[in-house]
């Protein structure tokens, strides 16, 4: 099978090329730098303790593997869909079913979990009703057009970005810093490192939203490749720092026990005037995370449905804002019926082993792919392979665990 060529069929529109690199950069940070920093760190240090950093690290590699799969891919076929479509191409169309409704089903499940904790961390007593305005606001500016999205992506990164920098002040500049709150202590052993990383995994994988957007990026053969690394890498650093200046400050055990950790960092110190822009910089990253992961959702709802494995309604295409409305709206819809009801706990475990076989499923495409249009070695499609297959097999052991 040739690997230049794309089974969409050639009579269908196109979507807009509007995204440079660094809008490319941007959407992909939007959707890292959320709901990771500012609620995975407490569940990750109740089971790794001090060695959440290490979690970090291996989380970081595995994402690494799965950023580079997904960069080669996205080259080759630049074109909305991302997994399902090189699943499908690269595959068969089986896997791709299983990567296009494993992304659907799973990150529309996420999208409501993270509508949920926009709406505890704006003013928990109204989370529901929040949640679904944020979830209509972020479907309207999708609607309005790709560049629109990434415009709105960047005002957010900036603002969490600084709430990130007051934390890391706060955490480090209290006065309760020292490296007497780190402990040698792996409250579960190894395998609670390895929980830890499977839980912060899915603190990066907003990368694959730069993907999902490839036919919509200008020059997409050069522009993919560099901007998926780039988020990726910019992430893991912001998550280090942050995360790093927390546990000196007040140790794992106390994060551990935090519903926000980060803000319970900042108050514990002489800085804690600063713990309202925390929570505040939570709320927003969460809105963050929503635009462009909702924007990843219906570009796949969008590509399935051009294939007819969705209604093909889905298939339409704006004919002035260039953008999957229909599937947009969809998307939308669904997910303000799944925050009335869903549980918020729930949700993320669905969505996060959803997500670990879409990505082991791009990294078997990935080593598909001729030696001509591989940018990196084959050896890190199969490490990625490797390790969503080992981190979603200890979230599943994690929530058999914890239901018996």
């Amino acid at each position: 099978m040739s690997s230049s060529c794309s089974s969409l069929p050639a009579d269908k529109p196109s979507l807009a090329r509007r995204l440079t690199t660094f809008d490319a950069v941007v959407v992909g940070l939007g959707s890292m730098i959320g709901a990771g920093v500012f609620a995975a760190v407490g569940p990750a240090a109740a089971v790794a303790g001090s060695w959440l950093l290490v979690g970090l690290v291996l989380a970081g590699v595995v994402a690494f593997a799965n950023a580079t799969s997904s960069a080669e891919l996205a080259a080759v076929y630049p074109e909305s869909g991302g997994t399902y479509v090189y699943a499908r191409e690269r595959l068969g169309r089986y896997w791709g079913l299983i990567a296009g409704w494993g992304f659907v089903i799973g990150k529309t499940a996420g999208l409501a979990a993270i509508a949920l904790t926009f709406g505890t961390y704006a003013y928990a007593p109204m989370a529901r009703p929040l949640g679904i305005a944020a979830v209509i606001a972020m479907t309207a500016v999708n609607y309005r057009g790709v560049e629109k999205t990434a415009r709105l992506a960047t005002v957010i990164v900036g603002v969490v970005l600084v709430a990130l920098a007051c934390t890391v002040a706060g955490s480090l500049g209290g006065g309760q810093a020292t490296l007497t709150h780190l402990t040698v202590e792996a409250p579960s052993g190894a395998f609670g490192v390895m929980r830890s990383a499977g839980i912060l995994f899915f603190a990066f994988a907003g990368y694959a939203r730069i993907a999902t957007l490839g036919e919509e990026v200008r020059d997409p053969e050069r522009t993919i490749p560099r901007a998926i690394p780039a988020a990726l890498v910019i992430a893991l650093v912001v998550y280090v720092v942050v995360m790093g200046s927390a546990l000196v400050a007040v140790g794992p055990k106390t994060l551990a026990r935090a519903s926000a950790p980060l803000s319970a960092a900042v108050e514990a110190g002489r800085w804690s005037a600063v713990a309202p822009a925390v929570r505040i910089g939570a709320a927003i990253a969460a809105l963050g995370v929503l635009l462009s992961l909702a924007a990843g959702v219906s570009r796949t709802a969008f590509s399935m449905a051009r294939r007819r494995e969705l209604p093909a309604f889905l298939g339409a295409v704006h004919q002035r804002h260039r953008t999957p409305y229909r599937a947009e709206i969809a998307v939308g819809t669904i997910v303000c019926v799944v925050v009335l009801f869903a549980d918020l706990r729930d949700a993320i475990g669905f969505s996060s082993f959803a997500v670990l076989i879409y990505y082991a499923l791009a990294n078997a495409s990935a080593l598909t792919l001729p030696k001509s249009e591989l940018r990196w070695p084959r050896s890190l499609a199969a490490l990625g392979l490797v390790g969503c297959v080992v981190l979603a097999v200890t979230l599943l052991a994690t929530t058999t665990s914890g239901r018996s």
